[in-house]
């Protein structure tokens, strides 16, 4: 027995055939079975003498494979506890996995995604118009698994281009690629955002944008130059030619792929990336966040990380960089009576880009002053059967009101057109059919990408609101340290200087001590992928104690009484909800009940604090059952689920400035 066996451990799963999850999930689970795998190596966990090469809680303690399918395993729930809530908090799982998985050390890209979030969550309230592009990425990602999983015309057109005949070969060539464009494609938001703040600034409804101050960004010359290892290695890919800046590379690609379908040159591409962060004026008043997440990411990756560069690498740096206005209006100008809808031959992962970029536009917080009136979908279903992606974009019912009176005054206006007929963003773009009997949202998209063979259908509906009692919580911060949270939780379980200063109440001063958290550091490192994500699922789900508790963190000052610590009760309900936390993730990475030897649990995924009798494929764990389980362990183990959250107290003071409040 091989050791994708570990994909059937949760027989639970259950999902619509041919839906976002059930094709997002069984491309992860099916598709890429065998994900990073070295079949150099033991390729079963059942060999009489497997190879101990590989890392769960310490290194060296199961097979080399097994750890890697471990891996495709901790993916694989990651992307289903996202879908299940929508939270910031689980699609940073997503990215993490991501990173740990393809990129390396997160720590080093770290502040590259997490300043997205930051960013937006904090400056987008004074634009006109923003939504949220953190989440949004992480759904782009599902909805690019799910149509590659499930259209054998874009897998065919994919496995051409790269040459890979082998279906698993291929999928799992599409996953690391794939990911990399589709979660980083809006990394450069940052960029954009004090351009539109400052736009913003002196934009009255209706006033065009010329004739006000603008921001533009120069002295970009350290921030596009290219390094001379990195020319080096381009100069392998290239033949000998040099390149300089990220500007002539991207130019020169480009060029390669689509000079001669589009009518363009090398030099006019060349200067369009020039004038994008410098000249706004020429691109009516815009600054491409593309351009700059495409920059970004080139330097993080191959000046900073030393990554290997591959064609692969430059296809996703530049579908990202395609992926907002340079198709559009410098390559395609897909407005125009001229314009040629991107074929997936053309680019393979710049047409996913572009088409899943466009699908995914529900479950997206709206931060802008206009974007937070308008009506966007809060949720869509998808049909992905017969190589057609049918998509019912639902919006919320109790919103009603609100869409009979535009649909009143649009049939008001058809019987007297006069002036701009009535609009209700998002929804009349979806809702109302044009000439071709399709809506104006769903033309857009078949003017930017070919869907002459893989067929679109978009549709509105009503619906309940999404992720109702799982989106948030009375506790809030700007953006929970999530990693560096998970990294003490873990650190401190040996950690005697850690114990002392908890017993003299001088927790603080000890995770000021430099020394101390690089040990931590050092140690989470040497984690497998399972271990570090469940010392963040632990962190996550301290805003949820809490919540069963009545109290609640925040960084605002408030009149509520301030807690110092846990009490008796308040400590019983925390190891109650930890236990069952922690007996569903393991459930849900195919561990079940046994009482093996300390040293063999990793290998044969059993551990004497599960439930007694239960096995596998368990959807759910009930508190009842967690509780009588909670009861049967030894109090040293029941400690083992309270103390990480008596430790997040200062944790929160220290890393984020929060204080926890009592609502009582």
């Amino acid at each position: 027995m091989g050791y994708n066996m570990l994909k059937s451990k949760n027989g639970a799963r259950t999902y619509t055939e041919n839906s976002l999850e059930q094709a997002a999930l069984s491309f992860i689970r099916d598709w890429c079975e065998d994900l990073r795998f070295d079949h150099s190596r033991a390729v079963s966990r059942d060999a009489k003498k497997p190879d101990l090469d590989g890392t769960s809680l310490y290194q060296n303690q199961i097979p080399y494979n097994m750890q890697m399918d471990i891996d495709r395993l901790c993916l694989e729930n990651a992307v289903e506890r996202f879908l299940k809530s929508g939270r910031k908090e689980d699609a940073f799982d997503v990215y993490f996995c991501y990173l740990e998985m393809f990129v390396g050390d997160y720590e080093k890209v770290r502040r590259m995604i997490e300043l997205l979030s930051e960013f937006e969550a904090n400056g987008s309230g004074l634009l006109m118009k923003h939504r949220d592009h953190y989440v949004h990425s992480v759904y782009v990602f599902i909805l690019g698994l799910a149509i590659y999983g499930s259209n054998s015309i874009f897998r065919k057109a994919y496995k051409e281009y790269y040459k890979i005949e082998d279906e698993g070969k291929a999928a799992c060539h599409y996953l690391q690629y794939w990911g990399l464009a589709s979660l980083f494609h809006d990394i450069g938001y940052p960029f954009e955002l004090p351009f539109e703040q400052v736009a913003s600034y002196f934009e009255v409804e209706g006033d065009k944008r010329q004739g006000s101050p603008f921001v533009a960004y120069h002295a970009l010359e350290s921030f596009i130059m290219i390094d001379d290892a990195v020319k080096d290695r381009l100069k392998e890919i290239f033949g000998d030619h040099s390149f300089h800046t990220v500007n002539e590379l991207f130019a020169r690609i480009l060029w390669d792929k689509l000079g001669k379908i589009y009518g363009f040159t090398e030099e006019e591409m060349l200067t369009y990336l020039k004038e994008k962060p410098v000249c706004p004026e020429n691109f009516n008043y815009f600054m491409d966040h593309a351009y700059f997440s495409a920059s970004v990411l080139f330097k993080k990756l191959f000046a900073e990380m030393g990554c290997e560069m591959t064609k692969e690498h430059q296809d996703a740096l530049t579908a990202v960089l395609m992926h907002n206005s340079l198709y559009k209006f410098c390559i395609a100008h897909y407005k125009s009576d001229a314009n040629i809808p991107f074929r997936a031959e053309f680019h393979p992962l710049a047409y996913m880009l572009m088409l899943c970029d466009e699908l995914q536009c529900w479950d997206r917080i709206a931060y802008g002053r206009n974007s937070r009136k308008e009506l966007h979908p809060m949720g869509c279903t998808f049909d992905f059967s017969d190589n057609a992606v049918k998509a019912v974009y639902l919006f919320d019912e109790k919103e009603v009101s609100k869409i009979n009176a535009f649909k009143d005054a649009y049939i008001d206006w058809l019987q007297k057109p006069e002036g701009k007929a009535p609009a209700l963003k998002a929804y009349s773009g979806m809702h109302i059919k044009g000439k071709k009997d399709i809506s104006g949202f769903q033309e857009d998209i078949e003017r930017i990408v070919d869907l002459t063979d893989i067929k679109l259908k978009v549709e509105t509906g009503l619906g309940h609101r999404m992720h109702t009692g799982s989106r948030n919580y009375l506790s809030d911060s700007n953006f929970i340290n999530l990693y560096h949270f998970a990294m003490v939780l873990n650190g401190r379980w040996d950690n005697a200087g850690w114990k002392e200063a908890k017993k003299a109440g001088q927790e603080e001063a000890f995770l000021s001590d430099a020394s101390a958290l690089k040990k931590f550091s050092d140690a989470f490192k040497n984690l497998s992928l399972e271990y570090k994500l469940s010392n963040i699922n632990q962190a996550k789900a301290f805003a949820g104690y809490l919540d069963e508790i009545g109290c609640f963190y925040t960084d605002k000052i408030v009149d509520f009484e301030l807690l110092e610590g846990f009490d008796r009760d308040d400590l019983l309900k925390i190891g109650v909800l930890e236990h069952r936390r922690w007996l569903k993730e393991h459930y849900d990475m195919g561990w079940t009940y046994g009482n093996p030897d300390k040293k063999d649990r990793d290998l044969v995924r059993e551990h004497k604090d599960m439930i007694p009798g239960i096995s596998e494929g368990v959807s759910e764990i009930s508190i009842e059952q967690a509780k009588a389980n909670y009861d049967r362990l030894s109090k040293a183990e029941q400690d083992k689920d309270t103390e990480p959250m008596e430790c997040m107290l200062a944790m929160l003071r220290m890393f984020d400035g929060l204080r926890i409040y009592r609502l009582k």
